[in-house]
């Protein structure tokens, strides 16, 4: 079977539609499939009624942002009731702080020579929602940047010109809007925060304290290393495993949907009981 469980439309940071991004999915074969734009459930309705028409199976998923000891990581929910009061009171919470986030990036970037950032930046992006990479990729179209890493070193970390910090929920408490939601939750890329081994241990022991059900094992950049290493840390913390490719659609993104390596534990997989 092929299996996406992470995946993007433009009602979030990606460049296609739902209904595009699940014709998609078809025509790479996929089995089951999951869009999980970023703090935003607002795709789905549209997603399921095009899955319904090409004989698709679409999970109902939404990536949110949590802080971890005062870093931001990125917790997937799978199977969650788009009508639960609790999950989307929280992404509302996420999608304010996104717009207030949006106009500091935008003046920040004005005070750095790059004028008239927000209304340049929403010409790119298709929905209200605007993200840091809308920022990017526009900052690339202005030939500020020659790429997405160049823009995020150069501008929109720490305390560059476009540098907002974070101001999302606990990790504890998105896990919980994900479970009243009766979905699972799993941590999306284990392998991209910019941490030690050790780091990132800790961090898995802490949310599967917090009821993490899984964890990412295999993203569209993981190498076979990385696979085996992060299915050994599932193993030990007792999380089930799951996969996505973190589609997005942008031209300088080499991520295919559903051309993943091989999950090396397919028993403890996060669909063994769908």
């Amino acid at each position: 079977m092929i299996i996406d469980l992470h995946n993007h439309s433009y009602y979030s940071d990606g460049v296609l539609s739902p209904t595009e991004v699940v014709n998609l999915a078809k025509a790479q074969e996929c089995d089951i499939f999951a869009l999980t734009d970023h703090d935003t459930t607002d795709g789905l309705i549209e997603a399921q009624q095009q899955a319904d028409k090409v004989g698709l199976r679409l999970i109902h998923g939404v990536e949110v942002s949590a802080m971890w000891s005062n870093m931001t990581v990125h917790i997937v929910g799978l199977g969650v009731d788009i009508n639960n009061a609790t999950l989307q009171d929280g992404l509302k919470r996420h999608q304010e702080f996104r717009r207030v986030r949006a106009e500091k990036i935008a003046r920040g970037l004005g005070g750095a020579g790059v004028f008239n950032a927000m209304e340049k930046t929403q010409a790119i992006a298709k929905t209200d929602m605007i993200t840091r990479t809308h920022f990017a990729q526009m900052l690339v179209q202005e030939g500020v940047c020659k790429d997405m890493r160049s823009v995020f070193k150069r501008f929109l970390t720490g305390k560059k010109p476009g540098g907002v910090g974070g101001k999302w929920a606990e990790y504890d408490e998105v896990i919980s809007w994900i479970h009243a939601a009766g979905g699972q939750a799993v941590l999306a890329h284990p392998l991209r925060y910019h941490m030690t081994n050790t780091k990132v241990k800790r961090l898995l022991s802490h949310l599967a304290g917090a009821g993490l059900d899984g964890v990412e094992v295999v993203t569209g950049s993981s190498s076979a290393d990385e696979i085996t290493l992060v299915g050994q840390w599932a193993k030990e913390f007792n999380l089930l495993s799951s996969q996505g490719s973190d589609y997005h659609g942008w031209p300088n993104q080499r991520v295919v949907i559903g051309k993943l390596l091989e999950m090396p534990n397919p028993e403890t997989t996060i669909w063994r009981n769908w």
